[in-house]
């Protein structure tokens, strides 16, 4: 079974290339990567070996497509560019496609922390909502148009020959619902495998409808999504649709003024966003969307992938300097490097992968790591360096 990785990229070359760089690490080996961006992501990518695409528009799902023509793989995988799956991660998301039932596939999101999740699993119904549910270990599911499986757009995959069968990605979603479109579109089609261990660390950078710190820049794509939705699953788009996606997106920019992030003002223009873009929304055509061709292009294998020794290394934050200069030779000789740096305080924990090709956790000695830890334990240096490994030894290798 080969696999293609596609990642869309948009005005932020230098987390692309940390992508990139993230999935060089991925032990499963013989996967090719297609890269679809704007110039400056074009440039950057010219440095590994992924077929590379050029597009500079404000549509995601067209883009998703684009990569999807070109992806000679019998499954296609999604990633998103601000985002750096764990080396396992591919092994452990195309691994349910060996059941011939299994269209899709998604895994478990950390979020900005790196070690908290952000999302996990969820069903989604005709209206939109995310009904969660409790999984803790693969799961096959099928879906119907009234409830399907949800699959998120930074860590999902698809058999190829369904998803373009099925038209791929509609353009009429630019941003946001374009994959949940897509779930419900393929139920009956097949089941969809969610992955626990399939893990991907997303930190919602800023771009075009967000800052970095998750301030709505706009919610004029949101509202218009949400009435093209609404109008393809639900019958139609009611006033009564409008009014709880207004009350709801005023209560969390209400929530962001308060915090002080922004102005009165900034409210203001937000909700009259919504608006037009609701009636952008109601006024997009709904048309049937004819399948996609087959691949447009030989199959080109990244280079790089494939099983690795792993290493874990750890001391005070004083010893950093020292520290970081045996993780990077590491890394340079092959290695997957994880640095653990702790200082003699209860600071919480922050997990991530660097520009360097190194993982790093640093936080208090007596520090949480989850957010549902508590805010202070005592710890001895060796039983906290055990207790992390013992964690992370499920994603990555550590020796």
């Amino acid at each position: 079974m080969r696999v293609s990785v596609v990642i869309v990229s948009r005005h932020r070359p230098a987390l692309l290339r940390r992508c990139l760089l993230g999935l060089t690490q991925q032990d499963l080996p013989g996967f090719e990567v297609v890269v679809v961006a704007d110039p400056a992501g074009i440039a950057m990518a010219e440095g590994f070996a992924v077929k590379r695409l050029a597009f500079d528009e404000p549509n995601i799902s067209a883009a998703r497509n684009l990569g999807l023509v070109q992806a000679a793989g019998d499954v296609v995988a999604f990633i998103d560019d601000d985002a750096v799956p764990e080396p396992t991660w591919l092994s452990r998301l195309t691994a349910p496609f060996a059941d011939g039932q299994v269209i899709a596939a998604t895994g478990f999101i950390r979020g900005r922390n790196g070690i908290s999740f952000q999302w996990r699993a969820a069903w989604v119904d005709a209206e939109g909502h995310d009904l969660p549910m409790a999984v803790d270990s693969v799961t096959l599911l099928s879906s119907t148009r009234a409830k399907a499986v949800k699959t998120q757009g930074t860590n999902c995959a698809f058999r190829r020959e369904t998803l373009a069968g099925a038209g791929g990605f509609d353009p009429a979603f630019q941003f946001f619902h374009d994959e949940t479109d897509l779930n419900l579109r393929l139920a009956g089609h097949g089941l969809t495998a969610i992955v626990p261990d399939a893990q991907v660390h997303h930190g919602f950078a800023e771009g075009p409808h967000r800052r970095a710190d998750r301030v709505p820049k706009s919610l004029h794509e949101i509202a218009a999504s949400t009435a093209v939705f609404l109008r393809r699953h639900a019958g139609g788009a009611t006033d009564q649709h409008l009014a709880d996606l207004t009350a709801r997106e005023r209560r969390r920019t209400l929530g962001h003024m308060v915090a002080g992030r922004i102005e009165p003002r900034d409210v203001t223009h937000l909700t009259a966003g919504l608006r037009a873009g609701w009636a952008d929304g109601l006024s997009r055509a709904l048309t049937d969307l004819p399948p996609l061709p087959p691949p447009q292009a030989a199959f080109l294998p990244l280079h790089g992938p494939g099983p690795r020794q792993g290493l874990v290394l750890s001391g005070w934050r004083h010893q950093a300097p020292a520290l970081e200069a045996q993780a990077r030779a590491a890394v340079a000789q092959g290695r997957i490097v994880t640095l653990l740096l702790f200082s003699r305080d209860a600071r919480p924990h922050w997990h991530g992968f660097g520009m360097d090709g190194v993982w790093r956790q640093t936080g208090g000695l007596f520090g949480p790591a989850d957010r549902g830890e508590a805010p202070f334990r005592l710890w001895r240096m060796t039983q906290r360096r055990d207790h992390e490994i013992t964690r992370l030894c499920r994603l990555r290798a550590t020796e």
